[in-house]
């Protein structure tokens, strides 16, 4: 959360005289921005006040370089440096090789 500190600071007097309206109104505005983490597999996870109903996700897909490999366990590609060990033949990465 972000503090301007420029700004003037409340003392003990002044958090004593928040009305109870203001203290139920900050109550639901952190309700309101609480993100439910805990999905089923396919579920999509939906921002509060967010609509990215019109927005399109583009990316470039760039095929495997010459100097990076594929790990045998974790399947992602990785570059070279990343090559810890071949088990029978297949690229292992430092990660899955720990």
């Amino acid at each position: 959360m972000a503090t301007d500190y420029d700004s003037p600071r409340k003392t003990d007097d002044d958090l004593n005289e928040d009305s109870l309206q203001e203290l139920q109104a900050r109550r639901a505005d952190k309700a309101a921005s609480i993100i439910d983490e805990d999905l089923d597999a396919g579920e999509v996870a939906e921002l509060p006040g967010a609509d990215l109903s019109n927005e399109e996700l583009t990316f470039k897909v760039v095929p495997r370089q010459a100097d990076e490999f594929t790990c045998s366990r974790c399947f992602l590609v990785h570059h070279r440096s990343q090559l810890a060990e071949e088990r029978k033949g297949q690229p292992i990465c430092r990660e899955c090789a720990a």
